[in-house]
């Protein structure tokens, strides 16, 4: 959950205090209904879409070999995606890995050097510190400049308050103290923190990060602040973007059954790749209706609402956490279980389980297939089934495809034809 870098014109009008937009309104609170597929639902831009399904209060999603088995995963991080990848591939999951975003230092450090000089000078009486290594790689390129003790003598007078645990964590690696963390661990909740106080008149250094909400600066500057940012580092699109181009086509066909995001840029940069490739709204339509999208928090889910997508998030704004909700999100509500006259079926992704057997299914049998066990065995006509896969099918492409569904499940008797109507899952009557 990171937030973007704001332009260096817009972070220098920041800091020459200039007039801003009024304080932005309070975020609706956190609705607590969820849509058809168990996402909660997020009606306004910015609502909270913390709590839906994970309280990690435990070891992360109590461990079970097989427990996304069947599932196929997009990660769309670059830093500690090994992490990621490596506990879903130990859970069973196949990972589609195509980070959309790469993180890289400052432009130009002279820009960082520029703006840590400007603080010095302005003395500020808070500084607002939002990430972990934010904070590292400003206090590295200062000691490289020859101003690390200077800086750290000024921020040792400031009242500094931070984002979350782990900011907090770099700030007492560097020897300071903070005097206060955000409730809720974004960045409107530390402006929220610092403008409880009087800040007319006062100077105020902010770590920008990620994707930074503009907005949140304009709040101080309307408060009476001057405002100073540096920017350690910035986002910019992933060198491969073949790679995007199949993570963009795997959505879009239904062949992941989730995507994960840990930063707001990485949603957005999927969403320009899709856009550049014809296929952003083919790709929406896709996270709507059947691919699951899990935001480690609500920046970097703000994106997604926006665009109309229901994210799933965790309670803690933690890899962990997100690995926790996915396991038991898929676990939840995308395993499908139905007794037949051949046994009880279980569809798990793209995997059909009966008596022991696995088989994996083809994009287009498992879209047929899933039809079929969601129809609970009332009869699917073919116009629905050829409505319900990736590429539509006429009638005699529906009937091929059934056929071949049928000689790949592990029994026979599983789907049963009914006479000019369609197609069915045989149930016990």
């Amino acid at each position: 959950m990171t937030d973007a870098p704001v332009p260096p014109s817009a972070a220098r009008d920041a800091s020459a205090g200039v007039a801003a937009a009024p304080p932005a309104p309070t975020a609706p609170p956190a609705p607590t209904w969820e849509d058809s597929h168990g996402r909660a639902r997020a009606d306004a831009p910015g609502a909270d879409l913390t709590g839906r399904g994970s309280a990690d209060t435990g070891p992360v999603a109590a461990f079970r070999a097989d427990q996304l088995e069947g599932f196929r995963i997009g990660v769309t991080s670059d830093r500690r995606s090994a992490e990621l990848v490596a506990a879903l591939e130990r859970r069973g999951a196949s990972v589609l890995h195509a980070p959309t975003i790469r993180m890289t230092g400052a432009r130009d450090d002279a820009v960082v050097v520029d703006e840590t000089r400007a603080i010095i000078d302005a003395r500020p009486a808070v500084l607002l510190a939002t990430t972990s290594y934010g904070m590292r790689r400003w206090f590295e390129a200062a000691d490289a400049a020859g101003l690390g003790d200077e800086v750290l003598d000024v921020l040792g007078e400031a009242r500094i308050l931070v984002r979350g645990p782990k900011a907090r964590g770099a700030i007492r690696a560097a020897d300071l103290d903070d005097h206060g963390m955000s409730e809720r661990e974004t960045t409107a909740s530390l402006v929220d923190l610092v403008l409880r106080d009087d800040v007319d008149g006062q100077a105020i250094a902010v770590q920008l990060h990620g994707y930074t909400d503009r907005a949140q600066l304009e709040r101080l500057t309307a408060a009476g602040a001057t405002v100073y940012p540096v920017a350690p580092y910035r986002w910019q699109a992933h060198d491969d973007q073949a790679r995007v181009a199949k993570l963009v086509d795997a959505v879009c066909s239904g062949a992941l059954d989730a995507v994960t995001f840990t930063s707001a840029p990485a949603v957005e940069a999927l969403f320009e790749a899709a856009d550049g490739l014809g296929r952003l709204e083919p790709m929406l339509a896709a996270f709507r209706e059947s691919v699951v999208a899990a935001a480690v928090g609500p920046v970097t889910a703000q994106p997604l609402v926006e665009a109309g997508v229901l994210p799933i998030a965790p309670d803690r704004f933690r890899m962990g956490a997100l690995i926790r909700l996915v396991c038991e999100h898929l676990e939840q509500k995308n395993v499908l279980r139905l007794p037949t006259e051949a046994g009880v079926v279980e569809l798990r992704g793209r995997l059909v389980v009966l008596d022991g057997e696995r088989i994996e299914l083809s994009p287009v049998g498992l879209a047929l297939f899933r039809t079929l066990m969601r129809a609970e065995g009332r009869t699917v006509s073919r116009a629905d089934l050829a409505r319900s896969t990736p590429e539509p099918l006429d009638d005699h492409a529906v009937d091929v495809a059934l056929s071949r569904l049928r000689q790949a499940l592990p029994r026979p008797g599983v789907v049963a034809t009914v006479i000019k109507r369609g197609y069915r899952i045989s149930v016990p009557t």
